[in-house]
């Protein structure tokens, strides 16, 4: 039987999904707060830079893919106005139901679906722009995700992968020490969840690397691709543009 990696631990494919979804379900009602903590709000600036690296105009159609609780959701609806449209969506339903909760109370009604990003269910060339931010590194067979972000791409349109990156190296014990003794002890203060916090560290070290990242989304098709590090390399914001 085919086997991944569950962080630092080796599982058989099928488990994974179902181990990431445990771990998104608790997280889920303190995702936000923890998210503000652990990057000391930086990922609200990552996100932003996104948008503006987007550059959506009025009109345009989005895909948000493991768009959790909203925010890029939320961003991207204000730029494509009424006449565009942002689609919303995770694989795991708790973390769908507190974006959804959080996009109604912006007075921001969206169309949301728990979808897998292995098998997207949209027709090919039907979006603008598809976005995951933080999502990527959690999907099983990544190259499937991205081929399949690729095929419902409009050609000219963007795929914009905002993940956790390989740090640059002065800062890689640092870096280590925050993510593997400070972060879990704030994922069980704040969260009450340690493991799911050591995970989220130990899975940002199993990601790929910019350019390893940059070769996979060439690799599924994308023509030109633009690594962005952002904070050091803590992130990377990959730009794929579909020929």
């Amino acid at each position: 039987m085919a086997t991944t990696h569950f962080g630092f631990k080796t599982v058989n494919e099928s488990e994974k999904a179902q181990r990431v979804r445990g771990v998104f379900d608790s997280v889920a009602p303190k995702y936000d707060v923890m998210n503000d903590l652990m990057s000391g709000g930086l990922h609200r600036i990552w996100k932003k830079y996104t948008l503006a690296v987007a550059n959506p105009q009025p009109g345009q159609q989005v895909l948000d893919i493991a768009g959790g609780t909203g925010d890029l959701s939320l961003a991207f609806a204000k730029k494509v106005g009424p006449t565009g449209r942002v689609v919303h969506t995770d694989i795991n339903e708790a973390m769908l139901r507190e974006g959804r909760d959080r996009l109604l109370n912006a007075g921001v009604v969206l169309p949301s679906l728990v979808c897998d990003a292995e098998h997207l269910p949209f027709a090919s060339a039907s979006f603008d722009f598809v976005s995951v931010a933080f999502g990527l590194r959690n999907m099983t067979h990544k190259e499937l995700a991205l081929a399949e972000m690729h095929r419902t791409l409009k050609p000219g349109g963007k795929l914009l992968v905002l993940e956790f990156s390989k740090v640059a190296q002065p800062l890689e014990k640092a870096y280590d020490w925050y993510s593997f003794n400070i972060l879990p002890k704030l994922g069980q203060l704040v969260a009450g969840d340690e493991s799911s916090y050591r995970y989220l560290a130990e899975s940002i070290r199993m990601h790929p690397g910019q350019q390893v990242l940059r070769q996979m989304m060439k690799e599924a098709g994308f023509g030109h691709v633009d690594v962005h590090n952002l904070t050091a390399g803590v992130v990377a914001l990959h730009v794929g543009i579909k020929c």
